[in-house]
């Protein structure tokens, strides 16, 4: 079953169990997936284009989280938690720091790496390795700690 079918699924899950959170979250990934796939035509909309668009949406929810808490507006911020939590659910498993801090080492060694200056190329490597695995802020701050930088 392939991610877009799934979500599908869930949605008719939703919709029978009136779960109405879970339900327009999901709805919103299927508008995402529209959107996307009109921007691609005519060419048809891969499981990793899929992939793409939800961890989109997944940064979004963090950001928002972060500037509702800011502002001091935690009932915003925890349904946006919420939804963060079910869009997490269709991602692949996220590698953790320890992970994260290996594979910027191993990168290092294999660059060359001993600047600021290669931070780009390090990231760059990075994620290509981690098959999007990995956090980009996390790895960006362990990078920067790694390099020297602030």
């Amino acid at each position: 079953m392939s991610l877009r079918e799934k979500i599908v699924h869930d949605m008719k899950e939703a919709m029978r169990a009136k779960d109405s959170l879970k339900l327009n979250a999901l709805r919103m990934v299927q508008s995402a997936f529209k959107n996307r796939e009109i921007e691609l035509r005519p060419e048809p909309m891969s499981e990793d284009e899929c992939i793409t668009v939800i961890k989109k949406l997944a940064k979004q929810r963090k950001e928002s989280i972060e500037q509702f808490q800011a502002a001091g507006r935690q009932d915003l911020a925890d349904n946006e938690a919420s939804e963060l939590k079910m869009l997490e659910a269709y991602l692949p498993a996220q590698m953790s720091r320890e992970q994260i801090e290996a594979l910027v080492a191993q990168v290092m060694s294999e660059t060359g790496a001993s600047s600021i200056k290669d931070m780009g190329t390090v990231m760059k490597a990075v994620q290509a390795k981690s098959g999007g695995t990995a956090d980009n802020k996390i790895v960006s701050e362990v990078v920067k700690a790694k390099l020297g930088g602030k």
